[in-house]
């Protein structure tokens, strides 16, 4: 049998045994991770610790539960927080930043038709809108983050804004004088509004109705993780009850059945809640948002057929088709108002009351009733009686049927349509807030009750061991 020599160590060292168990067997020690461990399985072998260990579980789970419940219906409370008080109220306001602006060129053009006899409430109504679009555009600029796109709308308004003022001053005074040249600025201003104006605070009314949307989506988007962990917890304490009854014939646990009872509780809470508050918002959304888009569409379309009304006068064929075959503002009426034609069918389509039915309808008649009165206006014009044809659509005393006149009505029409749908969106809108509003109180205590009480009902049993 060959005998194997070590070699002595470096420098008369003393030889290094290989690593490995101790002579007498005992384990070495550990981490305190790998104790930690070994511990754990050693206690999971008995009854005593494997009942600790479940009673951890669950009440983590519970937990888990509750801080994911009050994760997700958080960022939901928020979100309908903001439909209800940030970006609705910011896209009704762009919305009306629009119509502010168009209402202004209308009131604009037809001050100029009445040339030194302008009325004192149609001066009065050009100055209003041009107060209202710019406070509104500061206000939008104080909500609105500097990364949106909505900012440089802003921005561009609120450069351009000035500018159609001062050409429409320079107009007014130049008629005023009796000059033509009024009526070129006053066409030059009408450019800057449709090309600069209008199309910048579509774009703004479109932005901030885009971010509505989807603050919508965040709000009604199903809290998934949350009946997840709500379904897994009840499993959990459902599989612990059993086992505690298999092994005790006992039916009841009270910890564990009040434990069972909280998470039911909250997950039934929140299935049912968040039901509700979907159901609201999408109410809210299909029943008033969406009727308010198409009315304030509506709006606009009969404000721009009014300007191109009056403008039709002003320019008396000076401005032609790209074609050089008729008269771009009668060519731009006949088009507006078949936009409002369209757009006062689907708002009747929408209503869903009669408070929404009643003015849309006055609308649609007053809009037959002004298109017969235009279209007599234009036959007067169109035989070169100017004179007679200016009362027939901005009206005298003499002409009280002027086309005008139903243009009020329809305008005043269309305001009380969005008024009544505002107060529909607004109505669903906050009810579908309010059935999440004392969900995450709740979650939270039933969720710590629960917790406590699957500790006490485990404690229960363990105390049988002692």
């Amino acid at each position: 049998m060959a005998i194997t020599t070590r070699a002595p160590a470096p420098g008369g060292g003393a030889v290094v045994p290989p690593a490995g168990p101790p002579p007498d067997g005992s384990p070495r020690r550990g981490t305190a991770w790998a104790e930690g461990v070994e511990r754990l399985r050693a206690a999971a072998t008995t009854e005593p610790g494997r009942l600790r260990i479940i009673g951890a579980v669950l009440a983590a789970l519970v937990l888990l539960f509750g801080a994911v419940t009050l994760w997700q219906i958080a960022g939901r409370v928020g979100a309908a927080d903001d439909v209800v008080g940030r970006s609705q109220p910011l896209s009704a306001d762009a919305a009306s930043i629009y119509r502010s602006l168009a209402d202004a060129d209308t009131a604009s053009s037809s001050g100029f038709l009445a040339g030194a006899d302008e009325p004192r409430e149609v001066r009065e109504r050009y100055e209003k809108d041009i107060a209202n679009a710019s406070r509104l555009l500061v206000s939008a600029a104080a909500n609105t983050r500097a990364d949106e796109d909505s900012r440089k709308q802003i921005t561009l308004l609120s450069e351009q804004l000035p500018r159609y003022t001062g050409l429409i001053e320079q107009a007014r005074a130049t008629n005023k004088q009796g000059l033509p040249l009024g009526g070129a600025y006053l066409r030059y201003a009408n450019e800057q509004m449709t090309t600069q104006l209008l199309p910048a605070a579509q774009r703004l009314y479109e932005a901030e109705t885009d971010r509505l949307y989807t603050d919508y989506d965040d709000a009604r988007s199903l809290p998934l993780a949350a009946l997840g962990a709500g379904v897994l917890a009840l499993a959990a304490l459902g599989w612990a009850q059993r086992r505690n009854y298999l092994r005790t014939n006992r039916v009841f646990n009270q910890g564990l059945a009040a434990a069972t009872g909280a998470c039911l509780v909250v997950l039934l809470w929140l299935a049912v809640g968040h039901t509700v508050a979907r159901s609201e918002l999408h109410t809210a959304r299909a029943e008033g948002q969406e009727s308010l888009k198409v009315l304030n569409d509506a709006r606009i379309a009969s404000l721009q057929a009014r300007a191109s009304e009056n403008l039709t006068l002003i320019a008396r064929g000076a401005v032609q088709t790209a074609d050089n075959k008729s008269d771009k503002y009668d060519v731009d009426f006949t088009r507006n108002m078949k936009e409002l034609d369209a757009g006062l069918a689907t708002a009747l389509r929408l209503a869903d009351d009669p408070g929404g039915r009643a003015p849309v309808t006055r609308a649609a008649d007053g809009v037959a009733q002004w298109k017969q009165r235009h279209a007599a206006a234009r036959e007067t014009d169109l035989r070169g009686d100017y004179q007679d044809a200016l009362p027939q659509v901005i009206g005298d005393k003499d002409h009280k049927d002027s086309s005008g006149a139903s243009f009020d009505t329809v305008d005043a029409s269309l305001e009380q349509a969005v008024a009544h749908e505002q107060q529909e969106f607004t109505r669903a809108a906050r009810d579908g807030l309010g059935a999440l509003s004392g969900l995450m109180t709740g979650a939270a205590a039933l969720a710590a009750i629960g917790a406590a009480a699957a500790l006490l009902g485990i404690g229960r049993r363990l105390s049988e061991y002692r």
